[in-house]
């Protein structure tokens, strides 16, 4: 009887070191779920920003604006004058307009949302100086827009090269979405 006192104690006590070391698994998986997410944005005229505010509130991360180291004024963002800054920086598609700040330790973060307001089809070109500012490496990168009406056009083709190493997610346009819609969306891209 001794002998099976001693084989059920290391049955049991196997099965408590098991249990045990799921459990820690399972803590594991969800510390690497609780990584550090920010939303960076890039807005002209404040829809952006609204949208981006927004997200960071539903999606828990830390908000960064893009800040352009010359700011548009209203002439430059008149896209019906084919001078205007805005329209010369989207016909060059080489063209880096400069950044006033930069992220912090932008190495904490897993998950990066850029956001932006749609010009002529496609990111302006500041959010290409923002994405080759950094390391994004392994990171998800979730793209998102406003626009007065249409998509992300060619977006994606403009922006993937910026940070060849990311793990890119489709664009998605927040215009008019509230914070439940907005908060469906986010969860499903966990």
């Amino acid at each position: 009887m001794n002998i099976k006192r001693i084989l059920l104690t290391l049955v049991v006590g196997c099965m408590a070191l098991s249990a045990v070391a799921t459990a820690n698994a399972q803590n594991d998986d969800v510390m690497s779920n609780n990584r550090k997410t920010l939303v960076a944005y890039f807005s002209a005229t404040g829809t952006t920003m609204e949208a981006a505010t927004k997200l960071a509130k539903v999606a828990n991360a830390d908000l960064h604006e893009i800040v352009p180291a010359v700011p548009y004024t209203p002439a430059d963002l008149n896209w019906r004058d084919k001078k205007s800054r805005s329209t010369l920086e989207m016909e060059d598609k080489s063209s880096r307009p400069a950044i006033a700040n930069k992220v912090e330790n932008m190495e904490q973060y897993d998950t990066v949302f850029v956001g932006y307001p749609i010009w002529w089809y496609i990111a302006p070109t500041i959010i290409n100086t923002f994405l080759e500012q950094y390391d994004f490496t392994g990171k998800t990168v979730i793209p998102f827009f406003t626009s007065g009406g249409s998509g992300a056009g060619e977006t994606m083709r403009y922006l993937r090269p910026s940070a060849p190493g990311a793990n890119w997610v489709d664009p998605k346009n927040l215009n008019y979405m509230g914070e439940g819609e907005m908060k469906s969306w986010v969860e499903s891209l966990k």
